[in-house]
């Protein structure tokens, strides 16, 4: 078993949570320096192979706070791992979103530490009762088709029992705005990215270790539009850009350079300048394949890109319906 070690409770008032935030991203220090955070990775992503998304463990003097749980129970158990070799219980769960590949494992991490806090925008309810309401119809009907392989049953199985699960996916604690979540000691920045990769995307920001988790915010091969407004998502790394991390853990893939993530960004905003201009859409693919090489290891991963963004601009980048339903909610 391997772990690379890489290096909201509302506040009951805004303007203090606002002062705090601006007091830790000037660099304000803590007594001692912590740990940095702990990356479970979900390993690369492929094509036919439902993911799990990285995880992210920020440890405080006596807890731990896990952002994303991924899907697998492979996954799970990794972090639960990784609680008790630490010796310290899971005080909170952060999703980033909804997408079963970040939550799915909440019920696994919450039966073995039953007091942990889930974070999370309220996305996931209209999710509950849209996109994942259709999943679990459709993932009910795999499961009874006598021609799905075992193998793509079980996937689906851990899908249908997450969505079954509503009460450990909608939040305890809805994060609606830039506030902080105290860990012993220190202080973890959760901030709210609205109608970007789903309608509600939260990132965090370690001051201490400026550590920045993104989700899906920033995601390899290639950017995950199923359920995106890209104008949207085109502010919410407008804003992270401004935050002066060192490391930023993906919701898939290696973790980024403040350098690296702006040539990200950059290759993100060429893509949907193309998209919505009236150039062939291999152009376009073309034009992220070679903006973003940096990070696509081979043939593989680029044509993994080529596959997921050719699906994305018949199905949703060019499609007005789609941008009505995730821009205009």
């Amino acid at each position: 078993m391997h772990f690379s070690r890489q290096g909201s409770v509302r506040c009951a008032c805004a303007a203090f949570a606002g002062t705090m935030i601006g007091l830790l991203s000037a660099g304000a220090a803590p007594a001692a320096a912590p740990a940095p955070p702990a990356i479970v990775s979900g390993g690369p992503y492929t094509l036919g192979k439902q993911p799990d998304g990285n995880s992210v463990i920020f440890e405080g003097a006596r807890e731990l706070v896990v952002f994303d749980t991924g899907r697998h129970p492979e996954h799970q158990a990794k972090i639960l791992a990784f609680a008790r070799a630490r010796g310290k219980p899971v005080a909170a769960i952060v999703n980033s979103h909804w997408h079963l590949d970040h939550s799915g494992g909440n019920q696994e991490i919450r039966a073995a530490f039953p007091r942990a806090k889930l974070y999370a925008s309220d996305a996931v309810e209209g999710a509950l009762d849209g996109f994942l309401a259709r999943s679990l119809a459709s993932g009910k009907a795999r499961i009874a088709d006598g021609s799905v392989s075992d193998a793509d049953k079980a996937d689906t199985r851990l899908d249908v029992a997450a969505i079954e699960d509503r009460k450990d996916l909608i939040p305890d604690v809805q994060v609606t705005r830039a506030t902080v979540l105290p860990l012993r000691g220190r202080w973890l920045e959760l901030h709210l990215a609205p109608h970007a990769a789903t309608a509600g995307d939260v990132w965090a920001y370690d001051p201490a270790t400026r550590t920045l988790a993104a989700g899906d915010l920033v995601v390899l091969p290639a950017p995950f539009f199923d359920t995106a407004c890209p104008e949207g998502w085109r502010r919410a790394l407008a804003a992270i850009a401004k935050v002066p991390f060192e490391r930023l853990v993906p919701g898939h893939g290696e973790p980024m350079s403040h350098a690296q993530f702006d040539r990200y960004r950059t290759a993100y905003d060429r893509l949907v300048d193309c998209s919505e201009s009236g150039k062939a859409k291999e152009t376009c693919i073309a034009g992220w394949q070679k903006d973003a090489s940096a990070f696509l290891a081979g043939d593989e991963e680029r044509k993994t890109a080529a596959a997921l963004l050719n699906y994305y601009f018949e199905v949703v980048l060019r499609s007005l319906a789609k941008k009505k339903e995730y821009c205009d909610a």
